[in-house]
């Protein structure tokens, strides 16, 4: 992935990048970062010497035919692990022990502590499971990252990316030992990770909002359905007053 596809990253959009310092050139930690675009996961580790483990939906892995052998192949290939979303608590869990196994063997593990994608640029409420439990647990730093601009090169729709610097910012790495074996207490997980937030949000400088993004999401959703039905109402309501009108001229 760094001298195919990492190399022509950089080579075609020229990112940026500041704190490269703060990465340890061995041992593991976590790298928590904004989740702005699908390209995320390639610039980071693109930037980097050395391998970054993400985790990805076991679909990606498992799906049949030609296409879905690519697919898994390159997921593999780029050092992505599969998440099985089924049982009591899904990916939650799933995602905790990935990311164990990972620090574990003394490696870089990365995580999107927001969930998911943001829908609107904006940084979205950390969910308190995966980042912060692999933290506790294995005692590793966690070091904060921003990625900027992704979302401007390809948008939802746009097939052909747009040629432009992304940026990367890495801050210094979070010490939570002070905590070390206490990944069951609800509030020490909350509390760690909204002090990664509040990190990602100065080193981004994205408008923090206090919500989940699935559940801005949804919201987004709602209101795309309700404008859509608004219209067809409209639409509607202006036929029938047309068609009043012309029975009128008659």
């Amino acid at each position: 992935m760094k001298f195919s596809i990492g190399g022509a990253l950089k080579l075609a959009f020229r990112p940026w990048v500041e704190g490269l310092e703060n990465v340890p050139a061995e041992g593991p930690a976590i790298l928590a970062s904004n989740h702005l675009s699908f390209s995320d996961s390639f610039f980071l580790p693109a930037v980097l010497d050395r391998k970054v483990t993400f985790i990805a939906k076991a679909e990606y892995f498992t799906s049949p035919g030609v296409k879905g052998k690519l697919t898994a192949a390159f997921f593999k290939g780029v050092g992505q692990l599969p998440v099985d979303r089924s049982g009591a608590r899904g990916a939650g869990e799933a995602a905790v022990r990935s990311g164990i196994e990972v620090i574990e063997r003394g490696e870089l593990f990365g995580i999107y502590p927001e969930g998911t994608r943001s829908p609107d640029g904006r940084l979205y409420r950390g969910k308190p499971g995966g980042l912060a439990r692999v933290a506790l647990a294995t005692g590793a730093p966690v070091i904060p990252v921003a990625m900027i601009d992704t979302e401007k090169i390809q948008p939802p729709g746009q097939v052909v990316p747009k040629l432009m610097s992304p940026g990367i910012r890495i801050g210094k790495p979070l010490d939570f030992s002070r905590y070390h074996g206490m990944d069951h207490d609800r509030f020490i997980l909350r509390s760690v990770t909204d002090e990664v937030m509040y990190e990602i949000m100065k080193l981004s400088g994205q408008e923090y909002v206090d919500i989940y993004a699935t559940a801005a999401k949804r919201q987004i959703a709602d209101a795309e359905k309700a404008a859509r039905e608004a219209a067809k109402e409209a639409g509607r309501a202006a036929k029938a007053a047309g068609g009043a009108e012309r029975a009128g001229d008659r």
